[in-house]
């Protein structure tokens, strides 16, 4: 599935289609001009895309493919298309895809903010055991200890008594709209028009796309963030300095495309904006995206924001009711400790990917995977003569982060 735009004096026998790809493809190559037009050619379709209203939530078929399985989804204004239930990878990942639970089409902000955690539930409470974390890095900060799927039901329990109340007032931002579900660099077609301009011309890979209330779907994408820089955080243009190096090229190029990204969502979509700058919406996201995830060995992302959303209850709720849900004082210092400590803990992580070279998840291209390997062996074996207990080295060779890991358990 692609979302393709009509653009005008566009060469069709030069028309080379270049994905837009991570470096060193085209977008690390482009001038400030280029990325400049990219990021206003997004902003634009985002609007146009998110402004098409949804009579519910899910995602988008064709209505004769539902009919066929017994399961009619919600017609749409065209009746060839309806809303059905929701694609989302996380609502069918591994044996999720044999539970008999409700995943839409739904007909309200609620029912959109709670089938996820329903699901989880129902895959825990059938499927559940202790599990060590996934990802091996974090496994140190549990003693390398199993952890109990019944912390998770506990805490997916507590999001299900606030989740009704994570709903804006506005009820604008409740309303059910669609929008690119991974929005990188990769995913976006873009051609040269006779002009030399740079058009973009179409986006790809849709297949988990959902309909979701607008709070739910807003958000800067990854590859555009850059919220931790005091510039980019203050939404000052970039000045772009003399004689930069190459890291100061590359925090400049971080800082502009964020710039450029929100100023044009502000001109263009200012619902999406609205949630962009909404104090809390990101929180609300997280309790979100957290509550729908698959357990994979760990509560703590969705712990930590359930204790957050007790401190700012007031700002995500506004109605004046107390908050369903607390957390014994000690409990809640303990938790945001063991937090911090795996922050760090994922710091060393993305280090120790850069210096290897690899991508999200432990990708790396095939004609460096073999050079990839030996460094990795290469960094184990000094981890293992710089150990300074047997305990400390049968950690480190049964918990290495880039040997084979059996996955089936966690699916």
């Amino acid at each position: 599935m692609s979302f393709a735009t009509q653009s005008a004096d566009v060469s069709s026998t030069s028309m080379g289609y270049v994905s837009l790809q991570r470096s060193p493809d085209i977008w690390f190559d482009l001038e400030e001009e280029d990325i400049i037009s990219v990021l206003y050619q997004l902003a634009k379709l985002e609007s146009k895309m998110m402004s098409i209203p949804f009579p519910a939530g899910g995602s988008v078929y064709y209505t004769k493919d539902l009919e066929v399985v017994g399961r009619p989804g919600i017609l749409l204004e065209d009746e060839r298309f309806c809303v059905g239930p929701d694609t989302r990878l996380p609502l069918w990942y591994g044996r999720r895809s044999q539970l008999d639970v409700d995943r839409g089409p739904y007909e309200s902000a609620e029912a959109a903010l709670v089938r996820g955690a329903d699901k989880e539930l129902a895959y825990l409470e059938k499927f559940g055991r202790p599990l060590l974390p996934f990802q091996r890095m974090r496994r140190e900060g549990y003693q390398y200890q199993k952890q109990l799927p019944s912390d998770h039901i506990e805490n997916l329990g507590r999001y299900l008594l606030i989740a009704s109340s994570l709903i804006p007032r506005n009820p604008a931002l409740g309303h059910f709209r669609i929008r690119h579900p991974d929005l990188q660099p990769g995913n976006i077609i873009v051609s040269r028009s006779l002009d030399s301009n740079l058009d973009v011309i179409s986006l790809i890979d849709w297949q988990h796309t959902s309909v979701l209330p607008l709070f739910l779907l807003a958000g800067i994408p990854q590859w555009l963030q850059n919220y931790d820089d005091p510039i980019s955080q203050s939404m000052t243009r970039p000045p772009l300095p003399e004689n930069l190096d190459d890291r100061e090229k590359e925090l400049y190029r971080r800082r502009l495309i964020h710039y450029h990204y929100v100023k044009n969502t502000e001109e263009y979509n200012l619902l999406h904006y609205a949630t962009l700058t909404d104090p809390v919406g990101m929180l609300r996201r997280r309790l979100f995206c957290y509550a729908s995830d698959p357990w994979e060995g760990e509560t703590l992302p969705l712990k930590v924001a359930l204790i957050q959303a007790t401190k700012n209850w007031k700002a995500l709720t506004r109605e004046g009711l107390p908050c369903p849900i607390a957390f014994d004082p000690k409990d809640a210092r303990e938790t945001m400790k063991l937090d911090a400590e795996q922050r760090e803990a994922d710091e060393f992580l993305e280090a120790f990917q850069d210096m290897i070279g690899l991508g999200p998840e432990g990708w790396v291209p095939v004609e460096r995977y073999e050079e990839a390997m030996a460094l990795s062996k290469k960094l184990k074996e000094a981890g293992l003569a710089a150990a300074e207990s047997e305990e400390e080295r049968a950690q480190i060779s049964a918990h290495w982060l880039l040997d084979d890991i059996d996955e089936e358990e966690y699916m």
